[in-house]
């Protein structure tokens, strides 16, 4: 049999049409190549997702019986027997297989490079930018990586615990952001991995825009980072949240947010000075002074 050089896992959730569309655009992509494997987990679906994924023959279908958030990805990692892990959404998909294998060609060659961030682009070409990545369409280091499209070596994903179990939703990339570099590995853009991403994020419902991001950014800030730079964060995250909330019309979630942000216990594990600089996109954006500015 082959080495597995490449899992592709991606996470399902009622979703049947998009859920087919990944599932047979990576089907056609990976044909020819018998060192790739693709594993589709379904997050307890009742549209018909799981039976359709339970059917198809080119892929590894794992079939969970309630709803995990991003943790459902845990079970498609824990059976991954790539080198390397490509994580997609069942809204996206790779565009050439060969841009992905010229980026793990460069990370076998540099030990160092732990993650390469896809670029990702919505149907009409145009790309669906984060401050996650550098806005420069070069080969570059990068902070962040955004989660519907990413390659992460699979013994450094395992060695930090993949995605974080409690976040449910958002955020996750900053955490395994944060481990990467802690770990000692570095993080690149590729411009040329270009991921298609059917989806786009105004179109999620506003809650789920207020409640994670609030919660999660609140954890993130009290684990990493020291005070008193911490005390500052997390009252401009606090000041940020309502704000969105406002706007949304979701005071209720968003005060539970702050709650459960601000309450759970929290084992600290600091960010080292020298890496402050390199995350600095993320204080930006959980800095009152700096948003504000941003919007005069």
């Amino acid at each position: 049999m082959d080495h597995t050089k490449l899992s592709i896992v991606y996470l399902n959730f009622n979703r049947l049409a998009e859920t087919q569309t990944t599932t047979l655009q990576l089907s056609q992509l990976c044909k020819h190549y018998p060192n790739i494997e693709i594993i589709a987990v379904d997050n307890g679906s009742s549209d018909g997702t799981a039976e359709f994924l339970s059917g198809q023959s080119a892929i590894t279908a794992i079939l969970l019986a309630d709803n995990l958030g991003i943790a459902g990805y845990k079970a498609g990692f824990n059976q991954a027997a790539g080198d390397y892990i490509l994580v997609l959404d069942d809204d996206s998909c790779p565009v050439d297989m060969t841009k992905i294998e010229q980026a793990m060609k460069r990370m076998d060659q540099n030990l160092a490079l732990g993650i390469t961030a896809c670029h990702i682009q919505g149907l009409d070409g145009k790309p669906q930018w984060s401050w996650h990545l550098p806005q420069q369409q070069v080969l570059a280091t990068s902070p962040f990586f955004i989660g519907c499209g990413f390659i992460i070596k699979r013994a450094l994903f395992k060695a930090i615990g993949w995605y974080p179990d409690d976040f449910f939703l958002y955020q996750n990339e900053i955490d395994v952001s944060f481990k990467v570099r802690l770990q000692g590995y570095d993080i690149i853009y590729d411009p040329e991995c270009v991921i298609i991403h059917r989806g786009t994020p105004n179109q999620r419902p506003g809650w789920r825009r207020v409640f994670f991001p609030t919660r999660n950014t609140l954890w993130l800030i009290r684990c990493y980072y020291p005070q008193p730079q911490a005390s500052y964060m997390l009252l401009s995250r606090v000041l940020i949240g309502l704000y969105s909330a406002s706007l949304f019309g979701q005071l209720g979630c968003y005060a539970k947010a702050v709650r459960e942000g601000l309450l759970k216990p929290i084992d600290k594990t600091l960010l080292p000075a020298d890496l402050h600089n390199i995350f600095l996109p993320f204080y930006k954006q959980n800095s009152i002074l700096h948003q504000l500015f941003k919007r005069t």
